[in-house]
């Protein structure tokens, strides 16, 4: 689907468009092109499938690529991109960049697994499987990563200006309102919004107007209390501990270990559940969990500085 913003400038929709993942936009003006997102396409067989069909662009023609954030569904095609041709930088924060090193080499190492794995049982149609990209290419894609700040407007091409805001959804999310000089039109793409009361990242930072707004909605209908699911969490450690069991909390290496590191310190500080000692038993959520204290202890943009600067936010 392609969508006019005025003047020359289109944006097509080459993904998180009939699915939630996959998240790709393709801004268009006279003379640049600009890809929003590069993501992978996960879930269901007939949407990964999309990741091996060639790119509806030549990939070399893609002036640059601006980044939301580090979640793979948003930033995990990029090993592939830069395969196939794209050659220009990759604009994103600061901790997006410190995320992506880890969750890009990551990716590369399971699509490897998959391919290893589909070999050994003899279930794939090619012979051999080969991976999507591998971990070698993934860490050869975070050469072209260039920081850029909060708040401060970044040339990306000779007609097109980028401003990230904090979207409060993971460390390093952003908004992205993209100028375009010479129709004086902004567009701004929400990249996936936090909630406004995450326990360690601000919350969205309200945009200033924009023309046209292109905002990802998959939860966009519901409403969330935390209070008593953290309140349901204490009593279920409690209890579990009272008996001599033990807990185990599955979570997403990216920001959701994180939040569950952080209230399991709160309630342990505030009497709720006894003083236990706690495991973190994967290497990639361990490295994303001193990205968050480095971001804490140096009083990031979009760390609630308000609550954690100088504090302990997760426990030793």
């Amino acid at each position: 689907m392609t969508a006019r913003t005025g003047g020359s400038a289109t944006i097509t929709f080459l993904g998180a468009a009939g699915t939630v993942t996959g998240s790709r936009f393709l801004v268009e003006t006279a003379t640049s092109r600009v890809l929003v997102d590069c993501g992978l396409f996960q879930g269901l067989k007939e949407h990964r499938l999309r990741n091996w069909a060639p790119f509806p662009v030549d990939p070399g023609s893609i002036d640059a690529v601006l980044v939301t954030h580090a979640h793979v569904d948003h930033i995990g095609y990029h090993p592939r991109l830069c395969r196939e041709g794209f050659a220009g930088p990759v604009l994103c924060t600061e901790r997006t960049a410190d995320l992506a090193a880890i969750v890009l080499p990551d990716s590369g190492h399971l699509q490897e697994e998959d391919a290893a794995r589909a070999n050994r049982a003899g279930w794939s149609r090619h012979h051999p499987a080969l991976p999507l990209y591998t971990e070698a290419e993934a860490r050869t894609t975070l050469r072209r990563l260039r920081v850029v700040p909060f708040d401060t407007t970044t040339a990306v091409t000779a007609d097109l200006t980028a401003t990230l805001r904090p979207a409060g959804h993971i460390l390093g999310s952003a908004t992205i309102a993209l100028d375009l000089g010479r129709s004086a039109r902004r567009v701004l793409f929400s990249g996936d919004l936090g909630r406004p009361n995450h326990p360690l990242l601000v919350a969205p930072d309200p945009p200033e107007g924009a023309d046209v707004v292109v905002m990802e909605s998959t939860y966009g209908a519901r409403r969330h209390d935390e209070t008593a699911a953290i309140d349901r969490l204490g009593q279920i450690i409690a209890m579990t501990a009272a008996r001599g069991g033990t807990v185990v909390v599955p979570a997403f290496a990216v920001d959701r270990t994180e939040v569950v590191l952080h209230h399991l310190h709160r309630l342990m500080l505030t009497g709720a559940v006894p003083d236990l000692p706690g495991y973190v038993d994967r290497p990639m959520a361990l490295q994303t969990v001193d990205v968050y204290r480095r971001a804490v202890a140096a009083g990031d943009v979009d760390i609630r500085r308000d609550r954690w600067v100088g504090r302990d936010a997760f426990g030793s």
